[in-house]
């Protein structure tokens, strides 16, 4: 929290000293702000060092109590206010201001300080219109860009579009598909509501992509699609930009990094093309849609699609009403690629080395680049990450150096899928496979009330201890940990929730679901109404989201304290024993669901247990090295061994295969489902053979299953004997 001193620390840590400055004065002050800290360590303390399960030396804690005590909520609005001056889409020149003002930052900590800069294939809109023929003659040609946006440097937002949206155009009839998932092209077609030939619109939901809908839609025979989110907020003129490519990464480079002069992939290639749709789309906002599906005919939408008040009364069409929806991409003016622009992203990185294990990364990252002006998304999390490495820079004058090299990673081109991450797990592949320790993650740091955490499973009980030395911004006397327990309790979700990361929705999918490193994401608030619009500004986190900062300044001390355990702690604190247990929670849901007993989950329960028995040994293992650190006898080379050990278990995860016919996802317990409506949130390539067995023969389907559950089996198996060290 920002504590009383709070402007004054800001003033010695934030900013390095001028060359003006008097070096007498910079001392002063310096020395100054450290008595007030060490006042304020003393009798404020955060770490006890009799509860956590992860203690270690008290010089340790100090730093970690007086990295809490330097929080700023001023200065962190200050770093937001200052990357949201202007709209920074990814590969475009306005977005070169915010690569050289983290870069900046960085550098005047004195922190070791790069980038690396990648060419990839972006897509930018040249064109869009969408004329509407009503029954009774009229048209309209409906006006594309948002309306009552009041931040400066408006003219330079991004038109609505789709990235990576073929050019081409649609005059037809409209027809409303709900979400635009399979089960509702079922219940029309139950009504006998046929859509090929058609523009179909839908309404963005939760449980699909956008990608998903497209191609839905296309193998429905629909010649475009239009697609629309609701809320509120969105009634005013609000549009949700996206990407819809399949997959992540730069597209003309799968499997490797788009580095200057290496290999890239024709447009034309196969591997290339199924990236992208083969119909045009469109986003429109709620008040178009709500033009476009009030003037459809037909029957009135099934009772159980009216779940929201923008739906009630509708019809589904198809017509009377056609749409002639236009779409064009921007042609690059120096480099000729089909329809699309070949771009330079740009990473920045700082480096704290480590002072022991030099070789062991902790890694923490965000997203830099935004649709428009991206205060939520994803600045939020770029503020907290400058904040943080404010405070360690500062905590680096004192004394202080990690015990693990930490990594702070500022991605480019997130918003077009994960693009600057994916081309450098890539290129760094063989290194971080080896020497990661963790990746922490986040995106939207704030968008709103409510702590929300997602994480592979060993890293569980080292969020919950860090969350519960962390006071809550909201309720006064309460940590984080307490208040996020309470509101999980409330929704019948147990004392807390604790997600899983099988989604590709950030920045963490490369590193987990390509190179299985353990990862976390968090984030305060969820599903905030100005999403990829052009009011993700500034104004609207002061007077909605976080209007005094301090949510922002309760994710940068999670999100810093995890840090500091995973580059300090003796022994990594990582808790397999909880991975086990929530694979047993995966493996009983699977079991009701497959229902008839066909098909076995033996070699699943077998590998469960013997990895739960090797996580049991790990742990005593952990507890003995603690106890003998305890009392002087440090047993250096069996920490590190051990250490190897916990670190590199996720790894076993991983198969070399990947899943079938997406092959780059390599991890078999987190990963995308192909089916769009899978019904697991894990055991992707389970998910996916029970998807694809509907088509198959019962045997053939039982066959494919039972195949896929003996691959898991054996992953799971794999981490087991990584965690155990020993050769069979």
């Amino acid at each position: 929290m920002a504590q009383p001193f709070t402007k004054l620390a800001a003033a010695a840590a934030t900013t390095a000293p001028s060359k003006k400055s008097s070096p007498l004065l910079v001392t002063f002050v310096f020395i100054l702000v450290l008595c007030i800290l060490g006042f304020y360590t003393l009798h404020h303390p955060h770490c006890s060092n009799s509860t956590s399960p992860f203690s270690t030396s008290e010089a340790v804690l100090q730093y970690r109590n007086t990295f809490l005590s330097l929080s700023s909520n001023y200065t962190i609005s200050t770093y937001l206010r200052d990357l949201t001056l202007h709209p920074h889409l990814a590969g475009t020149k306005p977005s070169l201001d915010t690569i050289h003002y983290v870069q900046s930052h960085f550098e005047q900590l004195n922190l070791d300080t790069h980038t690396v800069k990648y060419k990839t294939l972006l897509s930018y809109p040249a064109h869009a219109s969408l004329l509407v023929h009503f029954s009774n003659g009229s048209v309209v040609n409906l006006s594309l860009t948002e309306k009552g946006v009041s931040s400066p440097g408006f003219s330079d937002v991004v038109q609505p579009y789709h990235a990576y949206s073929p050019s081409g155009s649609a005059h037809a009839k409209v027809a409303f598909v709900n979400y635009g998932r399979e089960e509702d092209y079922h219940t029309l077609e139950v009504m006998g509501v046929n859509v090929s030939g058609c523009v179909v619109i839908a309404r963005k939901g939760e449980s699909i992509s956008r990608s998903a809908v497209i191609s839905i839609a296309e193998s429905k025979g629909a010649l475009g699609v239009l697609l629309y989110a609701e809320g509120d907020r969105l009634r005013d003129g609000g549009v949700e930009r996206g990407t819809v490519m399949r997959g992540i990464g730069d597209p003309l480079t799968p499997g490797w990094a788009g580095v200057e002069g290496g290999e890239t992939l024709d447009l034309e290639d196969n591997q290339v093309l199924k990236r992208f749709p083969k119909i045009p789309s469109l986003p429109l906002s709620l008040e178009n849609a709500l033009t476009i599906l009030g003037s459809l005919g037909g029957d009135f939408v099934p009772q159980f699609w009216n779940d929201s008040s923008w739906v009630n009364g509708l019809r589904v069409g198809p017509g009377p009403t056609i749409v002639n929806l236009t779409y064009q991409v921007k042609r690059t003016m120096n480099i000729q690629l089909g329809e699309k622009k070949v771009a330079t992203v740009q990473n920045v990185f700082a480096v704290i080395r480590g002072l022991k294990e030099p070789d062991r990364y902790v890694i923490l990252g965000n997203h830099r680049d935004a649709w428009t002006y991206g205060a939520v998304d994803p600045n939020s999390g770029t503020a907290a990450l400058l904040d943080i490495a404010r405070r360690y820079a500062f905590l680096m004058r004192m004394g202080w150096s990690p015990q693990r090299t930490i990594v702070f990673c500022s991605w480019d081109a997130e918003e077009f899928g994960m693009v600057g991450s994916t081309e450098w797990v890539e290129q760094n592949l063989v290194n971080l496979g080896t020497k990661a320790v963790a990746y922490l993650n986040v995106d939207c740091a704030v968008q709103g009330p409510g702590f929300f955490a997602g994480a592979t499973p060993q890293l569980d009980n080292l969020l919950i201890e860090v969350t519960k030395k962390i006071k809550d911004p909201d309720s006064r006397g309460t940590t984080i940990y307490e208040q996020w327990a309470a509101t999980n309790e409330l929704h019948n979700e147990g004392p807390y929730k604790i997600q899983r990361l099988s989604g590709v929705d950030s920045d963490f999918a490369p590193f987990l679901q390509h190179a299985g490193v353990p990862s976390v994401d968090m984030y305060y608030g969820r599903d905030f109404p100005v999403y990829h619009t052009a009011f993700d500004s500034y104004d609207w986190m002061i007077n909605n989201a976080d209007p005094s900062f301090q949510r922002h300044v309760a994710v940068a001390a999670v999100w810093g304290l995890l840090v500091l355990h995973l580059a300090d702690d003796s022994i990594l604190p990582f808790n397999y024993l909880s991975y086990a247990d929530q694979l047993k929670e995966h493996e009983e849901m699977l079991n009701k669901l497959l229902l008839d007993g066909s098909i076995s989950l033996d070699p699943l329960t077998a590998a469960i247990e013997e990895l739960a028995s090797a996580a049991k040994e790990a742990e005593d293992e952990a507890k003995i090295l603690r106890e003998l650190e305890r009392t002087g006898d440090i047993a250096v080379l069996k920490m590190r061994a051990l250490n190897d050990r916990l670190m590199l278990a996720e790894r076993g995860f991983l198969d070399s295969d990947g899943l079938q016919g997406r092959q780059w996802f390599k991890h078999l317990v987190y990963g995308p489902a192909g089916g769009y409506e899978s019904k697991l949130g894990f055991f992707p390539g389970i998910a996916d053979a029970i998807s694809r067995s509907t088509d198959l023969s019962r045997r053939d389907g039982q066959v494919l299953i039972q195949h896929e559950i003996w691959r898991v089996a054996r992953a799971i198996q794999r981490a087991a004997g990584v965690l155990r060290g020993e050769l069979t």
